[in-house]
């Protein structure tokens, strides 16, 4: 099984990595070409762009002029350990030991809308670009057009070692909206995690989110390779509730006392 994440607007580039093993982003060439595009807009434009603030539209100014497609220890990170809001939060990669990280290295995919796929261990260098982003390139008017099939075209590459390949997303709407569906060859399983309040079941964004991660250390932990296993995932509260679940869409529950 694949499982995809969404990456994060916070980033650490500042606490040490706790492992020196990585390996080099997979589409250097697409990002370049979005590195380019990027480099031609003013603060005020990027601004405007993406809804950011003055100061952070300079800092992403500031950070697309110094990307370099030659990726560093000095000058990049891996994904999985830059990455800093709330899905990374439930992960902790941090604490991953190397053997955890080595099977999240083969079974976890990040999406982003500037590098496209990012393996756990890939580096990256600082940057903001989310996938919704209306950024106009020969390809089109948004960075759905830009990337096309290929993230899907990967996915396939990526699950052809397995008899009955499988996708689970444990991305956001946003980014699994990358993934070209009537491209991709797997089976899709998506994880739905809700918190009971206001007298119902719904998703909470920011504990989605957490949940998220949870899963996929869940998962990492386990070494979990069937579709079956992931019912076993009970963290912070959380349990599968087989009655409003499918085959392809698994719900979980947690009400806390108020």
């Amino acid at each position: 099984m694949l499982f995809l994440l969404s990456p994060a607007k916070s980033l650490d580039f500042e606490t040490p990595p706790h492992v020196a093993t990585h390996t080099q982003p997979l589409f250097i060439k697409q990002s370049s070409q979005l590195i380019k595009v990027l480099r031609k807009k003013t603060p005020a434009q990027v601004s405007e762009l993406m809804s950011l603030s003055d100061t952070l539209a300079g800092l992403n100014v500031a950070r697309y002029q110094v990307w370099s497609p030659t990726f560093t220890e000095k000058n990049a990170r891996q994904a999985v350990l830059a990455f800093n809001g709330d899905v990374y939060g439930g992960l902790d990669a941090k604490s991953l030991k190397a053997k955890e990280l080595d099977w999240a290295q083969k079974h976890v995919c990040i999406l982003s809308g500037l590098y496209g796929v990012l393996r756990p261990l890939d580096l990256m260098q600082p940057y903001r670009l989310e996938m919704g982003t209306r950024l106009s390139t020969a390809q089109g008017n948004n960075l759905y057009q830009f990337w096309g099939t290929q993230i899907a075209g990967y996915l396939n590459e990526r699950a052809a070692a397995d008899t009955s390949p499988v996708v689970v997303n444990l991305a956001s709407e946003e980014y699994f909206k990358a993934v070209d569906r009537k491209a991709l060859k797997a089976r899709v399983v998506s994880c739905v995690f809700e918190d009971f309040k206001g007298g119902k079941y719904k998703i909470i964004s920011f504990n989605a989110k957490r949940a998220r991660g949870l899963m996929a250390r869940y998962a990492i932990g386990k070494k979990l390779a069937t579709v079956r296993k992931l019912e076993g995932f009970e963290a912070e509260g959380y349990r599968f509730a087989p009655a409003v679940s499918g085959p392809d869409r698994l719900v979980f529950r947690r009400r806390q006392d108020d």
